[in-house]
C-alpha cells in the first residue's frame, strides 16, 4: 500500500504566466510549432489539408475526342404488347364470358434540344424504345411503354435520306422520331352478340424503325473566317475569355470553338473559331464541307486574312469562292475584314495595298499583342445591333446567346 501511494506523482499547480506559455504553447503545437518553439513534421497519415492541383486545359486532341458533330442514328420504337385471351372464371358462374385484356402500346422515340448538351458525342448509333407488356385476364390491360428521349445539342439538324426532317433551334424543342406499336387485343374486344365466347386474340405490331443523321452547326452570331494559321484561334482569345490550342503549324484547330464578347451593358455577343479552310474545301479537301456547314448559321462573318503572306487580299478572293461554292451568297451576309499580325514588320505596308485592293472595312489588328482589338469589338457590335434590327423589321425574334 505504501509503496503504491509513493508511486503517484503528486499534483502540480502552475502559475498564471506558467499557464498563459502553455497556452500559448498549444497554439503554436496546432500551427506546426512544439512546446520549445521547434516546427512539429506531420506523418502522411495525418489529416493534412492539400490544395487541389489546377485544372490543365484539354488539348486539341482530346477535344477532338469528345467533339462530334454528327451522327448516323438508327431509331426502333417500342412494339405493342399482346392481347389476352382468358374467360372469366367463379364459383357458381358457369358462363363467365371473355375477360383478356389488351396489350398496351410500345413506347415512342423522341429527339429533343438541351442547351446543356454541346456536341453529339453522347447519341448511340442504335436507341430501342420500350416494348408494350402483354395483356392479362380479368380485363387487364398491359402497361404502355415509355416513350425514350434523345438528347441534342442546340443547332442540330435531323436529315433522313439528304432531306432535311427538323432543325432544332430553341432549348426544349421536341420532335417525335419513331411512333411505338400499338397493342393487341384481347378476346373480350371480340365479344359480339353472335359470337359470345371468342378465342382469337391479336399480338402486338412493330414499332416504327428510321435510320437519321443528325448534323450539329454552331449557334454563334459571327464566324471567324480565314486560311490555316491565319491567327483566329489567338483573336478569339484576345477578344473572349475561349481558350482554343494555339501554336506554330497550321490546322492547330480541329474542332469549332465559341467564345462569348461581353459588353457592359450585360449583352453578349457569341463568336465561333471556324477551323481553317483552304482551296478546294467545297470539294471536300483538307477538313472539308464538314466544318463550312458551321458558317451556315453564322449572322455575319468576320474573314481574318494574314498579313504576313505575299498578298493578303487574294485570301480574301479565295474565301469568299470557297463559301459561294459551298452555298451560293454566303459570302454576302454582312461582314468585315479583319488584317492581324500588325505587329510584323513587313504588316504596314501590306495593310495599305490591301485597303487599296478591296472596298469593305478593313480593321487592322494585332492578336499577339492586343493591338486594336477595342476597334474590333465595337465594330462587332455595330453587326450585332444591325442584326438584331433587321430581324426585329421582319417579325422574327432575335436569337440572343
Amino acid at each position: 500500500m505504501l509503496a503504491t501511494l509513493w508511486r503517484l506523482k503528486p499534483c502540480r499547480c502552475f502559475s498564471p504566466d506558467v499557464s498563459a506559455t502553455f497556452m500559448s504553447a498549444q497554439g503554436g503545437r496546432r500551427n506546426g510549432l512544439s512546446l520549445l518553439g521547434f516546427p512539429v513534421w506531420r506523418s502522411k497519415s495525418s489529416g493534412k489539408i492539400r490544395e487541389n492541383p489546377k485544372k490543365r486545359d484539354l488539348s486539341e486532341k482530346k477535344l477532338t475526342r469528345y467533339f462530334v458533330d454528327h451522327r448516323r442514328v438508327k431509331l426502333v420504337a417500342g412494339s405493342g404488347g399482346r392481347g389476352a385471351c382468358s374467360f372469366h372464371s367463379e364459383p357458381r358462374k358457369e358462363w363467365g364470358g371473355p375477360d383478356g385484356g389488351n396489350g398496351g402500346d410500345g413506347g415512342s422515340i423522341i429527339i429533343k434540344a438541351d442547351r446543356v448538351v454541346k456536341s453529339l458525342a453522347q447519341v448511340t448509333p442504335l436507341y430501342k424504345g420500350e416494348d408494350g407488356q402483354s395483356g392479362r385476364s380479368k380485363n387487364c390491360y398491359g402497361r404502355n411503354g415509355g416513350p425514350s428521349y434523345v438528347f441534342v445539342p442546340l443547332g442540330t439538324v435531323v436529315k433522313e435520306q439528304g432531306s432535311t426532317v427538323v432543325d432544332f433551334s430553341a432549348h426544349g424543342q421536341e420532335y417525335l422520331a419513331v411512333f411505338g406499336g400499338a397493342g393487341g387485343k384481347g378476346n373480350r374486344f371480340f365479344l359480339t352478340n353472335e359470337n359470345r365466347a371468342p378465342t382469337s386474340a391479336t399480338p402486338g405490331t412493330e414499332g416504327q424503325e428510321r435510320v437519321l443523321q443528325l448534323e450539329l452547326r454552331t449557334m454563334a452570331h459571327a464566324g471567324l473566317v480565314g486560311f490555316p494559321n491565319a491567327g483566329k484561334s489567338s483573336l478569339l482569345r484576345a477578344i473572349s475569355k475561349a481558350r482554343p490550342a494555339v501554336a506554330a503549324y497550321p490546322f492547330t484547330t480541329l474542332n469549332p470553338h465559341v467564345g462569348i464578347v461581353q459588353y457592359r451593358d450585360h449583352e453578349q455577343v457569341a463568336v465561333a473559331d471556324i477551323p481553317g479552310i483552304i482551296r478546294g474545301a467545297h470539294l471536300n479537301r483538307g477538313l472539308g464541307i464538314s466544318f463550312l456547314r458551321h458558317i451556315e448559321r453564322c449572322r455575319f462573318l468576320l474573314f481574318v486574312l494574314d498579313l504576313s503572306a505575299p498578298e493578303p487580299w487574294t485570301q480574301f478572293r479565295h474565301l469568299q469562292y470557297e463559301l459561294d461554292q459551298y452555298e451560293p451568297g454566303l459570302s454576302q451576309r454582312p461582314h468585315a475584314i479583319v488584317a492581324n499580325k500588325m505587329d510584323l514588320p513587313e504588316a504596314r505596308g501590306q495593310l495599305e495595298t490591301l485597303k487599296s485592293h478591296v472596298t469593305q472595312r478593313v480593321i487592322a489588328v494585332s492578336a499577339l499583342t492586343g493591338q486594336n482589338t477595342e476597334e474590333l469589338i465595337l465594330h462587332l457590335r455595330e453587326l450585332y445591333d444591325g442584326h438584331l434590327s433587321a430581324e426585329a423589321s421582319h417579325g422574327v425574334k432575335p436569337s440572343r446567346w
